[in-house]
């Protein structure tokens, strides 16, 4: 069971989490939650009004972009939104949830340089090759690569029509490369999950882990709802799978599993819908990275 880990100079996630439920609350009595004409000019007024309030000033105070740039970026954000079937940002709430849940990370990490293209991903050092673990068989959760060809695209689209539930319906990693700590707590989500699900549960499946800043770009102009800036870019996000999971009565257990760890303190964790967005925290780091190296070496 994870171990709370809390400090005195930490702005309170509780309460900015719970403001987050409420705003959106808020926003839904004001029309936000819809699409018709002037919904996000209301947005706008009640984001105005409530995003300077205490339960929200230190997180957003605490990322690159300050409170006054967090306010201007998401009201962009919310006059420029667009519904898109492949964003798990259905309406504009949900686009406003899923912003100001991702100032956790940006609080956390958005002083990392992010790696801008694949070359930089590739060449990181402080990243592990995924592939290298699975081989040896040492990967404790699952994934699948990204099709590059238009064969191994063909090959994905006939197994999507005979085996349609056989694996999760994700386009797979781009790039097979994450943090140890990132690993590590893969690893124990993985072990609580196989302890508690029912015994049929396949391991854990990860859709998606560190992308370049191009790459983000690239899944925001395809209508996705990637966030600017994101952990995922410097390496401390994966995304992992939650519809699927319930074809074996098992994504109840998941979601508990995943929100103990962000009640301990460990991630930051974001409903996708389909896929949950999980990010280490800086307190749970260093724990991570010495699990990581007891189990696999430096």
């Amino acid at each position: 069971m994870p171990v709370m880990r809390t400090t005195a100079t930490e702005p309170d996630l509780v309460a900015f989490r719970d403001g987050v439920d409420d705003l959106l609350f808020d926003l839904a009595a004001h029309g936000g939650s819809g699409l018709a004409p002037g919904d996000s000019a209301k947005t706008e007024a009640v984001l105005i009004e409530r995003l300077i309030e205490p339960q929200f000033t230190p997180v957003l105070a605490g990322t690159p972009r300050g409170l006054a740039g967090c306010l201007e970026h998401l009201l962009d954000e919310v006059r420029g939104y667009t519904p898109s079937a492949r964003s798990s940002a259905s309406d504009l709430c949900a686009q406003v949830r899923i912003y100001l849940l991702a100032q956790v990370e940006a609080m956390w990490w958005g002083h990392l340089r992010p790696y801008e293209t694949t070359a930089e991903v590739c060449a990181a050092a402080e990243l592990i090759d995924l592939e290298v673990l699975r081989r040896a068989g040492r990967l404790p959760f699952h994934y699948r690569r990204q099709a590059r060809s238009l064969a191994g695209r063909a090959v994905r689209a006939v197994e999507r029509r005979v085996a349609p539930e056989r694996t999760p319906r994700t386009a797979g990693l781009r790039f097979a490369a994450a943090r140890p700590e990132v690993i590590a707590l893969m690893g124990q989500v993985a072990a609580e999950l196989a302890d508690r699900a029912p015994a049929s549960t396949p391991p854990l499946w990860v859709t998606s882990a560190t992308r370049s800043v191009a790459h983000q770009e690239r899944l925001r102009s395809l209508g996705y709802a990637a966030m600017d800036p994101s952990a995922h870019c410097v390496g401390w996000a994966v995304d992992v799978e939650m519809a699927w999971f319930g074809r074996f009565g098992a994504r109840e257990e998941l979601e508990r599993v995943l929100l103990e760890r962000q009640d301990a303190g460990d991630v930051n964790v974001i409903d996708e819908g389909q896929a949950w967005h999980v990010c280490v925290s800086p307190a749970a780091a260093p724990g991570l990275r010495a699990a990581f190296i007891n189990h696999f070496g430096s």
